[in-house]
Order: structure tokens, then sequence, then C-alpha cells
């Protein structure tokens, strides 16, 4: 009955809008005891973002661990505070390394040629996953978990709209499927 809902803008598609909506909140002055990263796109066509990065890599990924890494000091000021990043069951059906084990850049923000929007999406969540156990390594002995979360098979929703071979596949899988 106390709780107070206040709107913030954020547009994960822009590392300056990362940046600002940081220091609005750090401005606000208020504890954070937890963060869901939750925001995605999927199937989207190949396109930069205006910090010339893959624009599903940088949605997905980029911007959440960005926004994180502003918030460290706030989260751990807040202790016990958790991240939760929303990730997918798809990440198991990629790769970020090269042929010797190597992180592989080029994997992660691919050129036009080489880019293939359901990789996109699938190394996107594998680095969510990542990124989620390297910090709650760093941060739990500070009292700051993290955790890798999936939100159950095909939950339906219109993150499918971008392909109409997608808005297929969801539409037959829909009957088999959570909802919102």
């Amino acid at each position: 009955h106390k709780a107070k809902v206040e709107a913030m803008t954020l547009d994960l598609a822009s590392l300056q809008s990362v940046q600002h909506f940081a220091e609005a909140f750090k401005s606000k002055n208020v504890p954070l005891h937890i963060l869901i990263c939750n925001a995605a796109v999927f199937g989207a066509p190949w396109c930069l973002t205006e910090d010339d990065l893959e624009s599903t890599f940088q949605v997905n990924h980029l911007g959440h661990f960005y926004l994180v890494q502003l918030l460290k000091e706030i989260l751990c000021r807040s202790s016990p505070a958790r991240v939760v990043m929303v990730s997918s069951e798809s990440h198991r059906f990629t790769e970020i390394k090269d042929s010797s084990g190597k992180l592989d850049f080029s994997l992660l923000s691919p050129s036009k040629k080489d880019y293939w929007a359901m990789l996109a999406y699938n190394r996107s969540k594998l680095c969510n996953i990542l990124f989620s156990n390297e910090l709650n390594r760093r941060l739990s002995p500070h009292g700051v978990t993290s955790n890798a979360v999936h939100p159950g098979n095909m939950i339906y929703s219109s993150i499918h709209r971008n392909w109409w071979v997608y808005t297929l596949l969801f539409t037959l899988a829909r009957p088999f499927t959570k909802s919102m």
C-alpha cells in the first residue's frame, strides 16, 4: 500500500541513454534492491545502433551489462540486493568462441554478411548467462546476488513480429505455450 511507481525512459539501443538513465536514477538517492534485466529483441533484421554495434547484441546484452556496471555501487550499498538476468534456453544452441577456444568478438556484433537473427539472439542470451554468473561471483561477497533465469518455453508475446516465418512458428506453437 505504500508502493510508489515511477516510469523512467531507457533505450538499451543507446549507451548514452543508458548512462543518462543511470545518472537520473542515482540522483534520486534511493536504494536499489532488485534490478530485473528483461528487455530483448528477437528476429530483428541486421542494423547498427548509434554506437555502431549490432542491435540485437546491444539491446539484449550490452545495454543491460552497461546499466548494471553503472548501478553496481548502488546495488552494493542497498545490500541485500539482486540482479535478475532474463535469458533463454536458446543460449544452448550457439557458441561465442573460435576454433582455438578463445572468445571471438566478431560473433557478438557480426557484420551484415555474417548475421543470422536467431544466432544473434542465442549469442546475446549466452552472454547474459555468462555475465550473470561472473557478476554473482564478484558481488555476492558484498550482498548482491545475480541469477540468470529462463522464463519458460516460448511464452507467447509479440517478440516474433519481425518476420512472418517466426510469426507462423510462434502461432503454431501457441497452444503449447504459457501465456504472459
